[in-house]
């Protein structure tokens, strides 16, 4: 069963559905969780999937945490967090493409995703 946030045109229960930030970077947090179900890692590695897990999740995680805030300068501060998370999964990512855990064309379309979110997120930083 997948999950689909509710339409624009419905009522909304939480502020930070509304973020188009927050949609791509749960969907972003989706698809890296998805393609870690079919990496092959030696058993060995299994911290560094829990890392990757970890850091792509705490994108959206962070949005929705810091959109729950009081002031605009805690949900800013939370955006940042949310902007490093961000970096350290580009970062991870890196690491499996370089361990061979992840093809070219997985890693460029992680990537290319990554860059829009991380644009989002500094505009939106910015308009704070």
């Amino acid at each position: 069963m997948s999950y689909q946030l509710p339409s624009k045109g419905m009522a909304m229960g939480f502020a930070f559905e509304d973020l188009q930030v927050y949609q791509r970077a749960l969907e972003f947090s989706i698809a890296v969780i998805d393609i870690i179900d079919e990496i092959d890692t030696p058993r060995k590695h299994y911290r560094l999937v829990e890392q990757l897990e970890a850091s792509c999740t705490s994108v959206a995680l962070n949005i929705s945490e810091g959109k729950g805030r009081f002031s605009k300068k805690e949900f800013k501060q939370f955006l940042y967090i949310a902007r490093g998370s961000l970096y350290e999964t580009i970062t991870m990512l890196q690491i499996f493409k370089k361990k061979s855990w992840l093809g070219q064309s997985v890693y460029v379309r992680l990537y290319s995703e990554a860059e829009e979110i991380n644009k989002m997120l500094s505009g939106l930083i910015n308009s704070i």
